[in-house]
């Protein structure tokens, strides 16, 4: 009833992927969510984005950002990092995530999406055939629209737990 929502993979946090395991695996596109996925809402990178988008390009990704943010907010998360971006994005529409790939140069078979929100970060992965990561969200204060959608994702994890602790699908 939820699958289409369960997240390939769900970590506590953005910086606890072991991204070299990735490469390895044969990812070579990474495309990211900014806001609680990266920094808490709203900040700029902070050392540890920086860091983290550093030791992603030594590694030899490629990385995209798509947010549902305007340009300002995505240029001023940017200007430190300096990868590719789309703004406005309007996930969970397949558009943009198919527009990073092909930014990118990558597509479904080695990309993979990383965020925080199940209802449109994850379900527009997996709308656009991309493996995906959620990560718990950085900070718990945030708009109240996106905490009216996080009780909603309470429940929707409870079944993926469940789904996991039986032995269900595993995507990679």
């Amino acid at each position: 009833m939820f699958d289409m929502f369960f997240p390939d993979k769900y970590v506590a946090s953005t910086y606890m992927i072991d991204f070299e395991k990735l490469y390895e695996e044969g990812v070579r596109g990474l495309i990211f969510d900014i806001d609680n996925t990266l920094v808490p809402h709203g900040e700029p990178a902070d050392q540890r984005a920086v860091d983290l988008f550093a030791r992603l390009k030594s590694i030899g990704f490629e990385c995209c950002l798509i947010s549902n943010n305007q340009e300002p907010r995505v240029k001023m998360f940017n200007e430190k990092i300096q990868v590719n971006y789309v703004y406005n994005a309007h996930k969970p529409s397949v558009k943009n995530y198919f527009k990073a790939m092909g930014i990118m140069g990558t597509d479904q078979s080695n990309t993979v999406f990383i965020g925080d929100q199940l209802f449109t970060d994850v379900w527009g992965a997996k709308r656009s055939g991309i493996h995906n990561i959620l990560v718990k969200p950085i900070y718990p204060k945030e708009e109240i629209q996106i905490v009216l959608k996080r009780y909603l994702e309470k429940v929707v994890l409870y079944f993926y737990k469940r789904s996991r602790d039986r032995g269900g699908p595993r995507s990679f």
